[in-house]
């Protein structure tokens, strides 16, 4: 199984649950991720001063050791530690930040690489991990961060190219989450920490549950995605619950025990409530 993300902690936030169970299970599990994440927001201020706009603009380097200890984490106890694996190598390409703003124009960042660059790159690793499962990102980049539509955008491109080198064809799958898991983790959240809001109405990205192609249960190592998040701690407040988290933005967003996914773009059984609960298994039923 190959996971493509946009930056460090992307992989813990969207699939962490799913990456320590299938660990778990045996499986050979890859993580591959685009960028560093150098436009990052931190939390706090004892690593405040390595930010891009304004500091010393380390802080794609502190990531690499985030994401190094989220992946451990999320690894079995008794196996070797899951390792993180860049695309180009570490810092080849930038984190270009949200849309429209200036770091979006860096001429390092990945919104500014040649498309057919990054499609090339990326193939020869999904063709050199040559795995079963691959999974990306919606359409939509699950909230529109470039970095993350070029990670959907690319893997559409990418895959064609793989299936035809390899003579066979990937299960590829799209990181959502479902909308009443969502609602139903919000409404079960006790507590909101101080300085902490709960989100709007549609203000966090989500399927319809009849759009749902699989769901994951994690609950059996939920800690350790808990623990993943708290990896990332420049990025991610684990709530003293240990049952919600929140970015930057101290949005509360309920830290889910089942993971959802949808079908790659293309190969979408539309709306026909089908689902499956291993990513293995496309066709299985619940």
């Amino acid at each position: 199984m190959l996971l493509l993300h946009a930056h460090p902690d992307d992989e813990t936030i969207m699939t962490g649950g799913t990456i320590a169970r299938y660990l778990a299970e045996g499986v050979d599990v890859r993580v591959l991720t685009f960028t560093l994440g150098e436009e990052g927001e931190v939390i706090g201020d004892e690593w405040a001063q390595l930010v891009a706009d304004g500091g010393a603009d380390q802080l794609g380097g502190y990531r690499i050791r985030e994401l190094t200890d989220a992946l451990a984490a999320l690894s079995p106890e008794d196996a070797a530690p899951l390792r993180p694996r860049f695309l180009g190598g570490a810092g080849h390409w930038r984190d270009s930040g949200m849309a429209g703003s200036p770091s979006a124009e860096h001429p390092r960042a990945l919104a500014q690489a040649h498309f057919d660059d990054v499609v090339a790159t990326l193939a020869n690793v999904i063709a050199d991990v040559d795995p079963q499962v691959l999974v990306t990102y919606d359409t939509a980049g699950t909230y529109g961060h470039p970095d993350h539509k070029m990670v959907h955008t690319a893997s559409m491109a990418a895959i064609p190219l793989v299936e035809a080198r390899t003579g066979r064809d990937l299960i590829v799958w799209e990181s959502v989450t479902e909308r009443s898991a969502l609602q139903n983790g919000l409404a079960t959240a006790r507590i909101v920490p101080d300085g902490w809001r709960m989100p709007n109405p549609g203000e966090l990205p989500s399927y319809a549950d009849d759009e749902i192609d699989a769901a994951i249960d994690v609950s059996a190592v939920y800690e350790r995605k808990v623990e993943g998040l708290r990896a990332h701690a420049t990025q991610v407040t684990v709530a003293p619950s240990g049952t919600e988290y929140a970015l930057s933005n101290n949005i509360l967003q309920p830290i889910m025990r089942t993971e959802h996914f949808v079908l790659g773009s293309g190969r979408r059984r539309s709306g026909s409530g089908r689902r499956t609960t291993d990513l293995f298994a496309p066709d299985g039923d619940a």
